[in-house]
């Protein structure tokens, strides 16, 4: 039912509902309208719904009278509620059920020593109906020509594919090269690209010291993969790496820079995982 015009008193019905801490679906229910209607017009008195059913004194004495004895399905569909909800509020008020209600045929899978549900179980010595139908190499119907195959890629893992030694730029301004495609965990997918100034500097001096990173000199960093040459390079380490790298070494003013950023893009995340 779609309701035309609001009058005085729609507004006074949803704000007095609203401040009693129904929800936005509740109060649609209530006022036979859509719930996207029941938050535009609650926008328009600056009303919000916080998603939560806020619970009233009246409230409570009514779940702490029946819940003991009665169906926690029976008393959410009177309240207006969902059946968790009403169980979140039982268990935070320290109800439970009544050990009348649990011998009786209304707690169903709550009665204990009865077995509910033994006849749907499978019992000891049950032989699966498809026991010895399997067999290596059988397939039935379309199956074999349906089933994917080793190494098959579909969708977007197709449409973003590089082969490898295909070059990328990294987040942090340097040549990369693909150079396996082995791996299925994200680490080792991280590991399938390599920086070519470390590609470049095993080839010409070998591996790389435990501790040590490979780095380009002053002034020497490029991302053109033959100006990278092993004289552009040079192996430190980690300790000497971070501290060329430290925020400390920068003039006053950039470094309040840095950190007025570092601040500004932790809120601009925060905003943007709540919207």
């Amino acid at each position: 039912m779609t309701r035309r015009f609001w009058t005085s008193m729609d507004y006074d019905v949803l704000r007095i509902l609203h401040d009693n801490g129904r929800d936005a679906k509740w109060i649609a229910r209530f006022m036979c309208c859509a719930t996207s209607t029941i938050h535009r017009r609650a926008r328009a008195l600056g009303l919000v719904f916080d998603g939560r059913h806020h619970w009233t004194a009246a409230e409570d004495a009514v779940l702490r009278r029946r819940y003991p004895d009665e169906r926690t399905a029976d008393i959410a569909r009177d309240m207006g509620l969902r059946a968790l909800q009403v169980t979140q509020r039982a268990t935070a008020l320290g109800l439970h059920k009544s050990a009348a209600y649990l011998v009786s045929p209304a707690a169903c899978r709550l009665r204990r020593g009865d077995e509910v549900g033994k006849a749907y179980r499978f019992h000891k010595g049950h032989v699966p109906f498809n026991k010895g139908l399997r067999r290596p190499g059988w397939y039935r119907g379309r199956m074999r020509e349906t089933q994917f195959k080793k190494g098959q890629m579909t969708g977007a893992a197709r449409r973003k594919y590089k082969p490898i030694g295909t070059e990328r730029i990294s987040r942090d301004g340097y040549l990369e090269r693909k150079i396996t495609d082995a791996g299925k965990t994200n680490a080792a997918r991280q590991r399938r690209w390599v920086p070519v100034h470390r590609l470049v500097w095993q080839a010409a001096r070998g591996p790389i010291p435990r501790g040590h990173v490979v780095c380009f000199k002053p002034g020497a960093k490029t991302t053109v993969a033959g100006e990278i040459t092993v004289e552009k390079l040079e192996l430190i380490t980690q300790a000497e790496n971070m501290r060329r790298n430290s925020i400390h070494n920068l003039p006053k003013p950039l470094k309040e820079v840095v950190q007025l950023r570092g601040r500004l893009m932790r809120q601009i995340h925060k905003r943007e995982k709540r919207a």
